[in-house]
């Protein structure tokens, strides 16, 4: 099971509490979040004026939002990546050939993070954005890392995050996800199948320049009608692993 978050400093943490439950709520009066928390109104409105005088939060008519002051810091450590800088104009070019959404995860801190998306001509609306965090099992860019990391560090994950249920068809036992890794290292790509968002399969390859170490993965997600036989076996595979090689080799040598 995962274990709730400990702050080594009280008040630090708090705050990040109120950051997060605010995000999670898609914003929140002093009250409600006062009363989500389980903590005193005076504490929460203390720390939300704070927050909202250092421009991280916008207050409107009494309920708080987080403020877009975040996308600069996000955005700032995004453009220091190498891998974004290099990655990005390929996952674009993919997303045009294929016509579907092409997509750009890391794992951090035992979860996926979207860091870019593009959208081809025939892509759908999905609830993914960047900067969006997602448990790795649940994904086929996830499953793709997992597969190329030690299992010590998949069972520390596990252990940190569990392997919550998203739709009918996520995995949730640790044997049948570790025996599907395996399968995924055999076969070079992953695939979800509906296993975070229903009606949706996605393919995905892991992008290990150097050591087998995964820097991030690759995919191409669309609607299952679209992903069904030799363009799920074959067509869509082949396109996202030659993506993922042509960054490998861009990643070594640039």
């Amino acid at each position: 099971m995962a274990n709730e978050q400990q702050y080594p400093v009280q008040a630090a943490g708090t705050t990040f509490r109120i950051i997060e439950t605010l995000h999670r709520l898609n914003g929140a009066g002093v009250s409600e979040l006062a009363d989500e928390l389980t903590m005193p109104k005076s504490t929460v409105h203390d720390h939300l004026q704070t927050l909202t005088e250092a421009e991280y939060l916008v207050n409107q008519n009494g309920t708080y939002h987080i403020g877009v002051r975040f996308l600069e810091l996000g955005g700032f450590a995004r453009s220091q990546m190498k891998f974004y800088q290099i990655a990005s104009p390929e996952m674009q070019k993919l997303a045009e050939k294929t016509g579907e959404h092409a997509n750009l995860l890391i794992e951090e801190h035992g979860k996926g993070v979207f860091l870019n998306k593009a959208k081809g001509s025939e892509a759908v609306t999905l609830d993914t954005h960047i900067g969006k965090r997602v448990h790795l099992h649940t994904t086929a860019m996830g499953k793709a890392i997992l597969a190329n990391y030690p299992e010590s560090k998949v069972d520390k994950i596990i252990d940190q995050h569990g392997l919550p249920s998203v739709t009918e068809k996520t995995i949730t036992d640790a044997a049948v996800l570790k025996a599907q890794l395996s399968e995924i290292r055999e076969r070079g790509y992953a695939i979800d199948d509906e296993e975070r968002v229903s009606g949706m399969r996605c393919v995905a390859a892991p992008i290990c320049p150097t050591d087998g170490t995964p820097l991030g993965a690759i995919s191409v997600s669309g609607p299952t009608n679209r992903f069904e036989g030799e363009t799920l076996t074959t067509e869509i595979p082949k396109n996202v692993l030659s993506t993922a090689n042509v960054i490998e080799v861009n990643m070594t040598y640039s």
